[in-house]
């Protein structure tokens, strides 16, 4: 099913488009070092193939998951001895770049810094992270992107009519549902399906679950809002098994992990807040996880994420502070900065009154000094006011000049 030819590559058009960077190099067999960086399934290893059918010069692929430095010295080697005896070219390419270490990138660098190769490298991984800095700047990036729907079901059409097969509609849908933009993973998957279909030559959803091992559980866009604020309304209000279970039923359901993971950024900020800070800081990293580990499981990192939140102290103080002055930016007038804290450090500032007044509150003992921060016009509002819960509890009892608890 591997595209013979550009014209047959299904997405990547703002890579291989007509006219786009990385479509005229192939076509004009003038490629230079480059790195393919994409998710699974994009089209990294086939794009690979291709520039092996359209260049001149020799291709030679390897893997870093299970070659070494003695194959890249031999490899180097061999373009060496190619390009004396016969003015050809070497391009190499070298499939999940990320697995080498920095001593077997190393070995490569003085090849392609002299031109004697021409690197191919793929990697799932952020190369900024995996790729050697003196490699990277030596390679041009270029980032692949997770299929859509449209293409995925282009690809499994194609797949379908090499079989002889049909498919219910709902059976490809599930399918492409469930791969998120993983091409080799919908023809997988598909594989699977069709050989369970036997002589029926039509696949069907019971076809296409039991390919996946999984129950096909799909919901309409007001369903898509009402389990998101079910999801929502459980963890704000404690109850971590309801938590994970709407967590279940969206990923079940194929909901975009991204999206799930956005919502608990937000609602650790929200709902949590000041109660327990560390809350951000889990949401967080169950987001950055969403992207470096994806799914399936990444799933782990978002119940992780939602079990603390659930179990965390609330409190939407930090929000409701907020809203409140928003609200007076639109409906009061709003007032000057105050002249001791115009900024002072350009020449002749001073002279025009600004900063002059201001006391640095480092040179007061405890670092606090009482001062104005705000506008007449708003001088007298309260925005922020700590709750009893948590973290936040404790609060004034470390907040400068604010009243403590009794």
């Amino acid at each position: 099913m591997r595209p013979r030819s550009l014209d047959e590559m299904v997405g990547q058009e703002h890579l291989l488009g007509e006219g786009r960077p990385l479509r005229a190099l192939i076509e004009g067999d003038r490629l230079s070092s480059i790195i393919l960086w994409g998710p699974p399934g994009t089209g990294k290893t086939t794009l690979a193939r291709l520039v092996a059918e359209a260049t001149s010069k020799a291709f030679v692929p390897l893997s870093a998951v299970t070659a070494g430095v003695k194959d890249v010295r031999e490899t180097v080697d061999a373009s060496r001895r190619r390009l004396a005896e016969s003015g050809r070219g070497t391009i190499l390419f070298l499939d999940e770049v990320h697995r080498f270490n920095k001593a077997q990138q190393d070995a490569l660098l003085p090849a392609v810094e002299e031109g004697l190769l021409v690197l191919i490298g793929a990697t799932t991984e952020n190369p900024f992270f995996e790729v050697n800095a003196p490699l990277l700047s030596r390679s041009t990036l270029f980032r692949l992107e997770p299929l859509s729907p449209d293409q995925l079901r282009v690809i499994a059409g194609r797949a379908m009519a090499t079989e002889g097969v049909t498919a219910d509609e709902d059976a490809l849908a599930f399918l492409i549902g469930m791969v998120d933009g993983d091409a080799r993973a919908v023809l997988t998957s598909l594989e699977v399906a069709i050989a369970l279909a036997g002589d029926r030559k039509h696949v069907t959803l019971a076809d296409a679950e039991a390919a996946r091992n999984a129950r096909a559980l799909r919901y309409e866009e007001d369903d898509h809002y009402d389990i998101v604020s079910a999801f929502i309304k459980s963890i704000r209000g404690s109850d971590p098994d309801a938590g994970l279970y709407w967590l279940a039923r969206m990923l079940a359901a194929g909901e975009d992990a991204r999206f799930i993971a956005r919502r608990l950024v937000i609602l650790a900020s929200e709902d949590v807040g000041m109660a327990d800070s560390m809350g951000l800081v889990v949401a967080d990293a169950a987001a950055r996880a969403v992207e470096f580990v994806g799914l399936p499981e990444a799933q782990l990192n978002l119940a992780h994420a939602v079990v603390y939140l659930a179990t965390a102290p609330k409190s939407n103080r930090s929000s409701v502070g907020l809203w409140k002055a928003q609200a007076d930016v639109r409906e009061r007038p709003a007032g000057p900065v105050p002249a001791h804290l115009r900024d002072a450090h350009y020449r002749s500032a001073k002279r025009i009154g600004h900063g002059v007044g201001y006391v640095y509150p480092h040179d007061a003992p405890g670092g606090w000094v009482e001062q104005a921060y705000r506008p007449d016009e708003v001088a007298d509002r309260t925005y922020y006011e700590p709750s009893d819960n948590g973290e936040e509890a404790d609060l004034t009892d470390r907040w400068p000049g604010h009243e403590p608890r009794s």
